[in-house]
């Protein structure tokens, strides 16, 4: 599955120098900056947005992830549609479908609308990010590919930093809608600059056949997992036929795609990827440890703005300071890997992501902002370290050719994963505050006299007998989302720990692997 153009493609030209250089930097960074952002913008204000558009907040999670699984369908097709139009032309288009479609999202009137918008602008911006990455390491020499990889993670730490700050900020003191028309000057920016610079560099084109087939049963089975786990809480799961309906025809979409694809001559997956060791084991823990992080980094903003009080801002600012020592860490994590084993980088990251974890699980309502933010700043230190050495370990071994396919597939696990994650961590914190709810009603009776002193206070400070119930059931719910937060949050950080054993079944190749990693990296 190629999600970037053929090897050969970037040799045709030299590297850009001067002014040149720095301005088409600017301007793919622009462009992966605007995309990452839209992953991460919206985390903040779905209590806005599910407020205004009157539905309920898991509903208003389909705001993330239609975005992403659209995106995961939309990947496996640059590399087809890359060869047929040129990178250059390819990537121009993405942007400026994708400027349309954040138009139409800031325009959208309800949120069956918004999340065909978002499911547009998520397919239009499939190419965006490896296109980016391709053409920004065309533009430097192959020496400093390790520097120009730093640089573009930098980017795309950056943006879900800014995304919760500038979604919160924008939310409170605009309107929700802004958070996608702020990409239009952008994105107009990042199109004209781009353009003028990259306009004569575009790679040669040539018709290909597409696995119209194998396409077909990939939207199939994904589409329909999604619609499972995002519909199983409020349909009850598997007590509902619409759920086994999806779950079927999920787990048989699948298998035929699986048969499909081995056998196509010109598959849009390439499954023989699997049979590499390092590819499997690597492109699977990056895979579960993004949507991991994912569904926490949704969660977390969910929780503080539902059952804490927090603004949008005030949530987004408890997320933001997340990039500070990521900011400052991949630079040196980039210019290192092709001299450290990456596994050692990714075995740290995993660590730190489980001990922040592990402290988000301690959290309780009484927590202030200092406290919840000590996690998020270590966080910092767990990002830098994970994405470079990880794409650098799932590639490693591979020859030049089939790298973009390998990172394409890659990129697919990871993106459903993230949207995967979402969708189980919001169910599992609704479930697990069910249950902590139902224990907590147990214990409010006669024999509990720090619950009869509660009612006789609220009481005495004039509440009816109504008032009083309502008053401690706000309490209790406050309570059971808290619990089941700290519940999702200590899960996860066990999780992470049993990933580590399977980074160390990659073998990786030290030296080349890095600079190979990098022209293949998404």
């Amino acid at each position: 599955m190629a999600t970037a153009p053929a090897s050969a493609a970037p040799i045709a030209h030299p590297p850009l120098e001067g002014s040149a250089r720095v301005w088409g930097t600017i301007a793919l960074s622009a462009a992966t900056f605007m995309n990452v952002l839209d992953s991460s913008i919206a985390n903040v204000s779905l209590p806005a947005i599910s407020g205004d558009l009157g539905v309920s907040s898991t509903q208003g999670t389909w705001v993330i992830t239609s975005f992403a699984v659209a995106n995961a369908i939309a990947v496996p097709l640059t590399g087809w549609l890359t060869q047929r139009f040129g990178q250059v032309r390819l990537f121009m288009a993405s942007i400026i479908l994708f400027v349309i479609s954040s138009w139409l999202c800031g325009l959208a009137p309800n949120m069956t609308t918004l999340i065909a918008f978002r499911a547009l602008q998520g397919f239009v911006a499939g190419p965006m990010i490896p296109l980016s990455q391709t053409l920004l390491l065309a533009s430097y020499p192959r020496a400093l590919a390790g520097l120009a990889m730093a640089m573009w993670a930098m980017t795309t730490l950056v943006a879900p930093v800014m995304g919760p700050l500038l979604g919160g900020w924008i939310t409170d003191n605009i309107s929700w809608p802004w958070i996608f028309y702020i990409n239009i000057p952008v994105g107009l920016a990042a199109v004209s600059i781009a353009w003028a610079i990259y306009r004569k560099r575009d790679s040669p084109t040539k018709s290909l056949p597409i696995d119209t087939i194998g396409l077909s049963l990939l939207i199939l089975w994904v589409g329909a997992m999604q619609l499972m786990l995002d519909k199983g809480k409020e349909l009850d799961w598997f007590h509902s036929a619409e759920v086994v309906t999806m779950a079927v025809v999920a787990v048989v979409g699948f298998a035929f795609f699986i048969v499909w694809e081995l056998t196509e001559k010109h598959p849009v997956v390439d499954l023989s990827l699997f049979k590499r060791r390092n590819f499997w084991s690597g492109a699977v823990a990056t895979a579960v440890a993004y949507g991991l992080f994912f569904g926490n980094v949704v969660l977390l903003p969910l929780w503080l703005q539902q059952y804490m009080g927090y603004t949008a801002t005030q949530a987004g600012m408890v997320l933001a300071p997340v990039g500070a020592l990521a900011i400052v860490l991949s630079p040196v994590v980039g210019m290192t890997v092709a001299k450290v084993d990456p596994r050692r980088y990714a075995t740290f990251s995993f660590l730190v992501f489980a001990l922040v974890l592990w402290m988000r699980s301690n959290f309780n309502t009484q927590a202030d902002i200092g406290t919840i933010m000590i996690p998020t700043i270590i966080q910092g230190v767990a990002m830098a370290f994970f994405f470079i050495p990880l794409v650098t370990l799932t590639l490693s071994g591979l020859t030049p050719d089939r790298i973009p396919a390998a990172s394409g597939l890659s990129n697919f696990l990871r993106i459903t994963a993230g949207a995967m994650g979402t969708s189980i961590v919001t169910t599992v914190w609704d479930d697990r505050a069910t249950t902590h709810h139902a224990q907590l009603v147990e214990s409010i009776n006669l024999g509990n006299p720090t619950a009869t002193a509660a009612i006789a206070n609220l009481g005495n400070s004039g509440f009816s007998s109504e008032q009083v119930l309502g008053q401690l059931n706000r309490m209790i719910d406050q309570q059971s989302f808290m619990l089941a937060a700290n519940d999702v949050f200590y899960a996860s950080a066990v999780l992470f720990i049993f990933l580590i054993p399977l980074i160390w079944l990659a073998r990786p190749q030290m030296g080349g692997a890095a600079s190979d990693a990098a022209a293949g990296a998404h």
